[in-house]
């Protein structure tokens, strides 16, 4: 069973009935508001059957509210919906397959997913039935804990999977262009169009569309979007005629939705519409059984582009991982080990080459150079023996500002490229340097 905020799991017997609710007298008791004090009754045997006990947010198989007191039948990889809740039923011979690397089985593909975390293991588990269908899914999580690889894992585990998977991310194309790049255009519907172009949506026809950064998509485009979803139809920029389209979706987002749906910034008609689940991902540094298979797996990468002899992980430098927070996750993680692969020499990666520490004000000599006037500063001294004073809030507000200034004094002031390199969209690189009161830099040749 599948919630927001967490899972749990159930051995059931092969025959005979279970009761699921929130009662603790009930077989499987699930302490969440949306289930009933009696919910819903599986009745196991050769076929699984679900009964809806008369629940107050009723009882759904595969998307349909089923009648209550009538018992229905559970197609194989069919999801039951409890409430909010989501109930998955496999087979032994699936949960013996987890913790362990699951390769989504899609023709033609021969990525593995690293997947030696239980709670990613029942995450995977979940997407697997998840896909079976076409509803659609919105991924929740920090910047770079890997949701388009989810995504991508999805549209594989689905029956799309031989059909194009199409990502667009919502936050780097500019307003004026995202309505074109979703919906295409004819030519001359717009200065430059000289010819006509097929928008993302018609691209992924039949497949698989993911919208990154999903809460940084402007209204007026959220609106013509709402559209396409509800009719499954399409009209190009200057166009006329509708275009059909089927397309799967699923929105990833670091932004909590419903904050911008207070803030009138999201529309919560659109919302209902892309949230037909909502699947978090959990940062690395609660996943760490999986950091030491991920950073072998980019050793190995990187070294491989590089045309050089596999290199190892000193024990020293798995410990060093380990006790690193994390917070760009797996970007994070990308970033290190191939700023590792090429600052090694040997045959073995060392703590030296992982380059772990953040550079602070006291870690950059006794002058820095300002990355906005181009002149020289010092940073302020402080006495070693002075307690630091503030919050952890401020202790995390001041390291964000610095790592944010670190990063564009390396990219010259390019705003795109240094929100890049720290693993967030340009415009909420923006709205940061706004919030700590930083001049917007000009590029530097």
């Amino acid at each position: 069973m599948f919630w927001d905020g967490g899972f749990a799991t159930h051995t059931l017997p092969t025959s005979g009935k279970v009761t699921i609710g929130r009662l603790q007298e009930c077989e499987i008791w699930v302490d969440h508001p949306s289930v009933s004090r009696k919910h819903a009754e599986l009745l196991l045997g050769p076929q699984l059957r679900v009964v809806d006990l008369g629940s107050f947010n009723g009882t759904r198989v595969g998307g349909v509210r089923i009648a209550p007191n009538e018992p229905t039948v559970v197609p194989p990889r069919s999801v039951v919906e409890i409430g909010s809740t989501f109930v998955v039923v496999e087979a032994p011979a699936a949960r013996e397959a987890a913790p362990g690397t699951l390769r989504p089985p899609a023709p033609g593909q021969d990525v593995d997913l690293v997947v030696a975390d239980e709670r990613m293991a029942q995450l995977h588990r979940l997407l697997r039935a998840v896909a079976q269908g076409t509803i659609s899914v919105v991924l929740l999580g920090e910047t770079g804990v890997g949701k388009e690889v989810i995504a991508q894992s999805i549209h594989r585990y689905s029956p799309r999977a031989t059909r194009p998977f199409v990502s667009i991310n919502c936050a780097a194309i500019p307003e004026a262009l995202l309505e074109s790049e979703l919906f295409g255009h004819e030519r001359g519907a717009f200065t430059g169009a000289v010819r006509e172009k097929a928008g993302l949506m018609e691209t992924a026809d039949g497949g698989t569309l993911l919208l990154d950064e999903v809460g940084e998509m402007p209204l007026p485009a959220q609106a013509k979007l709402l559209r396409a979803i509800e009719t499954r139809q399409i009209v190009r920029v200057g166009g006329v005629r509708p275009r059909p389209v089927d397309v799967r979706f699923v929105s990833a987002t670091n932004r909590d939705l419903e904050q911008l749906i207070e803030a009138r910034a999201f529309r919560r008609d659109l919302f209902f519409r892309l949230n037909g689940i909502s699947v978090h991902v959990p940062p690395l540094r609660e996943r760490l059984a999986e950091l030491e298979g991920l950073t072998r797996r980019f050793l190995a990468e990187f070294g491989a582009s590089l045309g050089r002899r596999p290199l190892s992980l000193s024990l020293e430098a798995l410990a060093e991982l380990r006790t690193h927070a994390w917070p760009g996750n797996v970007r994070e993680l990308r970033n290190v080990v191939e700023r590792a692969v090429l600052l090694c020499d040997g045959p073995e990666i060392r703590p030296e080459h992982l380059s772990l520490g953040t550079l602070g004000a006291g870690d950059m000599g006794p002058a820095s150079t300002d990355f906005v006037t181009g002149r020289e500063s010092t940073p302020p001294s402080s006495d070693a023996g002075e307690p630091v004073r503030g919050g952890l809030s401020e202790e995390l507000q001041a390291t964000e500002r610095k790592r944010i200034l670190e990063a564009l004094e390396q990219c010259a002031g390019n705003q795109t490229r240094a929100a890049e390199r720290l693993g967030i969209s340009r415009r909420s690189l923006i709205h940061r340097l706004e919030t700590y009161g930083v001049p917007r830099p000009r590029k530097r040749g």
